[in-house]
């Protein structure tokens, strides 16, 4: 089983450099399942209805958010889908669902998103405690499991991956924008990378429009971000499993 996760998709350099590469890329690296985060696809904040249509189209199995989750009202037409999932330990009165599991080549994989708590602006449960509830809830419901943790501090971020090592098959990071070069199969057999990095605008600020940025840091006014666009990079991980074993065997960065 080769399972591609890409890292947070920005606005429409971002869904248009998907709609260019996944199918090529697919077919060349194997992939069997695909989990995209598209908390920015839509002008940088949140997700429409078309582009959810879309990227499930192309061949997205599971779509991730994070902190910008309600950044578009169209979500709430189809928040409650099973292929879109909102991090788990949001206030347990928001809609959505908080972990889904799926069927592909005869296996089970759940895939769990969750929001940190430090430097993020979001009102949450604790994301540690909440992933233990859900890894009780699903124990004999799944083959394979893999955790999107949407969070600020690479601390926080390594802090969970050795929480779950041998507990799920991965642990990633996004919300940075920024690929990061750790990625390791932990001791229990876990696969980690603090951040996968981003999907969208090569000449930008995380994604968002140069000028903008450099605007809001050099003033302090009130500048309103606004994704870039032009030539896009798309960044992610390739988590290998053991279809015998269930077992991770290989993590590996792409960047496109």
């Amino acid at each position: 089983m080769r399972i591609l996760a890409i890292g947070d998709l920005v606005g429409e350099a971002g869904v248009r450099k998907v709609r260019n590469n996944l199918k090529n890329l697919k077919e060349k690296e194997k992939i069997d399942f695909i989990i995209v985060n598209a908390e920015n696809s839509a002008d940088g904040m949140g997700i429409t209805e078309k582009i959810f249509n879309e990227l499930l189209s192309l061949g997205v199995n599971v779509i991730t958010m994070g902190n910008h989750t309600w950044g578009k009202k169209d979500i709430f037409k189809f928040v409650d889908n099973k292929h879109l999932l909102v991090p788990a330990n949001y206030n347990r009165n928001v809609p959505g669902n908080r972990y889904g599991i799926y069927e592909c080549n005869g296996k089970k994989i759940a895939v769990i998103n969750l929001i940190g708590r430090v430097d993020v602006n979001i009102l949450s449960e604790n994301p540690f405690m909440v992933v233990d509830d859900i890894l009780e809830k699903i124990k004999n419901e799944a083959d394979i499991v893999i955790v999107d943790f949407h969070a600020e501090a690479t601390a926080e971020k390594i802090a969970m991956g050795y929480y779950l090592d041998g507990r799920v098959n991965a642990v990633f990071g996004t919300h940075t924008h920024v690929q990061t070069a750790d990625e390791q199969i932990l001791e229990n057999g876990t696969a980690y990378i603090t951040d996968i990095g981003m999907t969208g605008a090569k000449k930008s600020v995380i994604g968002m429009n140069v000028e903008a940025s450099i605007k809001r840091f050099t003033t302090t006014l009130p500048e309103r971000y606004k994704a870039a666009d032009g030539e896009a990079i798309l960044n992610g991980c390739i988590f290998e499993i053991n279809d015998d074993n269930c077992r991770t065997i290989n993590i590996a960065r792409i960047r496109l």
